[in-house]
């Protein structure tokens, strides 16, 4: 009996070792054209094989470029696709450039900061001032997600005057913050929800 492991190593072992074994039969042929009638109606079958991808864009061409890979580059035929060259197989993509920002306040984060610098140059008015409410609520239920614990009105508008350079500057007068309690309760009740919901 023939095993599996001693028949060599499966290059994608997700096409198996058939679809291999057809690749290394095409290898042999020696006609151009008829070896590359051979690869197409492979590549029908490794289609088949996953056809819920075939919707996904570029799914032919991966298939074309898995076919180089699984003959190790040495299949020579006439490619409808441009195919990855060896060289480029192993090679790692590009860094992406993150942009790397400083926050002072890693509960409230970057975004909500960025949000601060702009309303406090816009113009006085009701939009402003709503928008003032909104954010000022918002980071109370940042802290208290982060702390836990009642958080002072107070420790929030300093905060939010510092985060604007002193230009929103409003003491607990001026807008009424949700209640610790009600967000702690309300974020209790989620987790409950949600326990139950696993069960």
């Amino acid at each position: 009996m023939d095993y599996p492991t001693l028949q060599g190593k499966l290059i994608m072992p997700e096409y198996g070792r058939n679809i291999q074994q057809m690749i290394k039969h095409a290898m042999t042929i020696e006609d151009r054209e008829e070896r590359t009638r051979c690869v197409k109606t492979i590549i029908n079958t490794m289609g088949n094989l996953f056809p819920y991808l075939r919707d996904v864009n570029d799914f032919k061409h991966k298939l074309w470029d898995h076919v180089a890979i699984m003959s190790d580059f040495q299949l020579d035929i006439d490619y409808p696709y441009e195919i990855l060259k060896a060289e480029n197989l192993y090679t790692k993509p590009e860094k992406v450039p993150y942009k790397s920002h400083r926050m002072r306040y890693q509960h409230y984060g970057i975004t909500l900061e960025k949000m601060i610098e702009r309303v406090a140059d816009y113009e006085e008015g009701e939009e402003r001032t709503e928008l003032i409410r909104l954010i000022a609520n918002q980071m109370k239920k940042c802290f208290l997600a982060w702390n836990k614990e009642v958080v002072d009105n107070r420790k929030i508008f300093e905060d939010l005057r510092e985060l604007s350079h002193g230009k929103l500057d409003f003491t607990d007068d001026t807008f009424k913050l949700v209640e610790s309690k009600d967000v702690l309760h309300n974020k209790k009740n989620k987790q409950q929800q949600q326990q139950q919901r696993k069960k």
